[in-house]
């Protein structure tokens, strides 16, 4: 029966490629139907294989908590030591992301048949979404780091078309030209990580090997500098890939695409593959306290700052946009602080309700032929009442409300980033032979040549040593805090400006131009159908989370033990319940504020309160339009100069040098040349004939 489910990973893989190549190829000379039906079944079937693979797995892990579903499909590259599998790997977390991946994916589609029905390139349109679902599940899918990298690659590809779908549009062309280019930024860290590791790890970076190798620190890396390097250098990948500080500026400007290519690749699957990818090498990021930190602190300046810039935006898309940055953020607080099932438990969670909203907002945007702008909107609860409420229930999820998904999964986050820290001792134990041979080649280093540092000597460095790296991990303890007092001030801004999209896009009275007004309508089926499906999903999926009972109610968790077992071994912590209890109750008293302040400034409309205030905070409201002038600041220090330098070496290396002299160069001359030689022949046979009889009498001079 293994054998029989590990088959269809490759096929759960493969059937979007098959899609979209068909449409990619033919769909042009096809009916809209045919690329609608193709584009949406092959991910239909894809979700419904991966179902079955789900279902096995569940089975396999009640008898061995370790059941995986592994399938080799052919041995890649193999040079020397290194050796590259294209093999796939089911385990429960990539079973997590299996049903993410095609499930939203296939209601996006089918959303999509609507939405795109008038749009002349719709056949290129679903051959990229497919071969960007095609591109996630090999990311997710994959056994080892260069599988996960050929769909990390893709994915940024298809991203990158799918943002300049509209490419005629330059704002959109260059939209997605910059999200192309912050991520190849990223992308050099993690390419850069992933060599370290093959140096580190005997030439491979398969999953189950990198494991096991570095279970040990005398069988690999013994070296706390070298693996924080590491771990920092894929953290950089991370921050390209999922938006984070100071590579976010590219997913605010994907808003530039169609929407439900943001419902897709920007809120539920591209963006998370960061967090995945944390989660995925949680062996080896425990292993790095340091660099555990970084990430949390990172990801909870992100959630605060993108969160902040919410609070003003007016185009419904970018609130949503910033948003997701911000709940990114959150994840990665969760990740950092070594709670790795509550950051993919708030991955699941916020795919749903940040899929709902995004489709939602495409929803209200076609309703009102392409209007964006929230300050034009306002009373559409009457004319779309199946938009407004899928929309509320997901706001209130993303809130934090009980009893919906998002109060479930950040609550998790918050209380965990508390309780858990470190585990030192068993690092310090970890970390002995390091210790010890660096105490060794610093003992050697001191003493003079011909010298031998006496074992005492050793022993004593290698304690000095040792109570170093021990007091920096300790100093890290503060910072837990820092990061958990930043994430209930993102989950107070989140509350207050999802429910100011709300109500003004919803309630009060219509602001905007009555034509539009009388031709706005309801989603249709094809559009409301996914709204339904993914706001009862907001509703539900948090319950398999539920921290009440001492944990026996918290079916996530169990499921992820297997892959996380590591992690447990170097993070240690837990709660009392009256101290769950009382942050639970904090959490949802920040939420509610939140809710408050929206209801009484925005509940009727934009109301005199929330213009005063933004007139005494002018500059501070001005700051965060103007997104802090981040885009500014790196179009000052980086862009220009970058493209002066360019210009500068495209006029004296490529013109110059290189056009010049080596390409034109021996042209002109040769030109030149043959010019001299064009004056003898002037086409007189007269001078011809002189010319011959003074070239014979020299011959016969010379001869003679």
């Amino acid at each position: 029966m293994d054998t029989q489910v590990s088959v269809l990973l490759p096929i759960i893989v493969l059937l979007p490629l098959l899609g979209g190549l068909w449409n990619g190829l033919f769909g042009s000379r096809t009916s809209r139907q045919t690329v609608y039906v193709v584009g949406s079944l092959t991910v239909l079937t894809s979700f419904v294989l991966s179902a079955m693979v789900f279902w096995h797995l569940r089975l396999a892990v009640n008898v061995n908590p370790d059941a995986a579903f592994r399938y080799e499909l052919y041995h890649w590259i193999a040079a020397g030591s290194y050796s590259f599998d294209m093999a796939f790997l089911a385990d429960p977390l990539s079973a997590i992301m299996l049903l993410v991946v095609t499930g939203v994916g296939f209601l996006v589609h089918l959303y999509s048949t609507a939405y795109m029905n008038d749009d002349p390139g719709y056949a290129r349109y679903f051959a990229y979404l497919n071969l960007f679902v095609f591109s996630m599940l090999t990311l997710v899918l994959g056994k080892n780091l260069a599988m996960l990298f050929i769909g990390w690659e893709g994915v940024g590809a298809c991203s990158y078309l799918l943002i300049g779908f509209w490419f005629k549009d330059m704002d959109k062309a260059e939209a997605g030209q910059k999200a192309f280019v912050v991520n190849r930024i990223g992308d050099i860290g993690f390419v850069v990580a992933i060599f370290l590791l093959l140096a580190f790890a005997n030439g491979s970076v398969d999953y189950d090997s990198l494991r096991a190798h570095f279970s040990d620190s005398r069988h690999v890396l013994d070296d706390p500098n070298t693996i924080t390097a590491i771990c920092l250098l894929l953290f950089v990948g991370a921050c390209g890939k999922s938006a984070q500080i100071p590579l976010y500026v590219w997913l605010p400007d994907a808003m530039a695409g169609p929407t439900p290519v943001s419902a897709l690749i920007h809120a539920a699957t591209m963006v998370t593959a960061g967090v995945y990818m944390i989660a995925r090498l949680n062996f080896l990021f425990v292993l790095s306290p340091h660099a555990m930190t970084v990430v949390m602190i990172v990801g909870a300046i992100t959630a605060v700052m993108a969160a902040s810039i919410g609070l003003v935006q007016n185009d419904i898309k970018k609130v949503l946009a910033y948003s997701t940055v911000s709940q990114l953020g959150y994840m990665f607080i969760a990740v950092g602080a070594g709670a790795f099932a509550a950051g993919v438990f708030h991955l699941f969670t916020h795919a749903f309700f940040k899929a709902c909203l995004f489709l939602g907002a495409g929803a209200v945007i076609h309703g009102l032929h392409h209007e964006q702008d929230i300050r034009k909107m306002g009373g559409l609860h009457a004319k779309m009442p199946v938009v407004r409420w899928t929309f509320l229930l997901s706001c209130i999820a993303i809130a934090g409300l009980p009893p919906l998904a998002g109060f479930f999964s950040k609550d998790a986050i918050l209380a965990e980033t508390v309780a858990l820290k470190p585990d030192v001792e068993r690092l310090e134990k970890y970390y002995e032979h390091g210790f010890e041979r660096r105490a060794q080649y610093l003992a050697f280093a001191e003493k003079k040549d011909g010298e031998a540092p006496d074992e005492k000597a050793i022993a004593a460095k290698t304690k000095e040593i040792k109570e170093k790296y021990v007091a920096s991990v300790e100093k890290l303890a503060p910072l837990r805090k820092v990061a958990f007092g930043l994430g209930l001030l993102a989950a107070l801004m989140t509350a207050f400006y999802m429910f100011r999209l709300y109500f003004m896009t919803f309630h009060g009275q219509y602001r905007g131009d009555h034509h539009t007004w009388d031709h706005a309508h309801d989603a249709p089926w094809q559009m409301g159908l996914p709204l339904m499906i993914l706001a009862g999903l907001a509703v539900v999926s948090g319950w398999l989370g539920m921290p009440f009972g001492g944990g026996k109610f918290n079916l996530w968790d169990k499921w992820l033990e297997p892959v996380l077992a590591r992690s447990h071994d170097l993070v240690e912590g837990h709660l009392t319940p009256a101290v769950e209890y009382g942050l639970m109750g904090l959490s949802v008293l920040v939420a509610a504020t939140g809710v408050g302040l929206a209801w009484s400034w925005y509940g009727k409309g934009p109301s005199t309160q929330a213009a005063g205030l933004a007139t005494s905070l002018k500059p501070v409201h001005n700051a965060l339009l103007g997104k802090y002038y981040i885009d500014e600041l790196y179009d000052t220090i980086v862009i220009r100069p970058l493209r002066a330098v360019s210009q500068f070496l495209f006029h004296l290396v490529d013109r110059a040098l290189i056009d010049l002299l080596a390409v034109r160069g021996p042209g002109y001359a040769l030109l030149g040349v043959s010019q001299l030689g064009s004056l003898l022949q002037d086409g007189n046979v007269q001078v011809y004939l002189l010319g011959m009889v003074a070239g014979l009498a020299m011959l016969a001079w010379y001869l003679i």
